[in-house]
């Protein structure tokens, strides 16, 4: 038989053998429920991590994050490393965030009842979102 210009012998039958195919088998298994799988996919697509002491801080203060103000601290997060900022504190709709920028993971969370006479040391920049 020519197809395409070349040129193949006859496939024959091949005997005792049924057309069965496999399945392959995901081991691609969810852990979680939804909002926590749902919650770390939208924190990947904007490139934000959050360590474990950030999110019992967010968690003990009842701060509940947007969408929008996860984006707002991803851009403040990318200008502060154009800047060439190590550690940022972060300011959005009165909460502060330190964040290490290199890795891009909020360190802690303040919210506004807990930002007065209150000290952030071990930041080397500033960004008001």
């Amino acid at each position: 038989m020519i197809v395409n210009n070349n040129f193949y012998t006859n496939i024959g039958k091949i005997n005792g053998s049924q057309g069965t195919t496999s399945k392959a088998k995901s081991d691609n298994k969810v852990q979680g429920s939804f909002e926590e799988v749902l919650k770390s996919k939208v924190d990947e697509s904007c490139g934000l991590k959050f360590s474990k002491h950030a999110e019992m801080r967010l968690q003990i203060r009842n701060i509940n994050l947007t969408d929008a103000q996860k984006e707002k601290i991803s851009k403040a997060v990318q200008k502060a490393g154009e800047k060439g900022v190590k550690d940022s504190l972060v300011l959005v709709d009165d909460i502060a965030f330190v964040v290490n920028v290199r890795n891009r993971t909020v360190i802690t969370a303040v919210n506004s009842n807990e930002l007065k006479e209150n000290v952030f040391t071990n930041i080397d920049g500033a960004v008001f979102a």
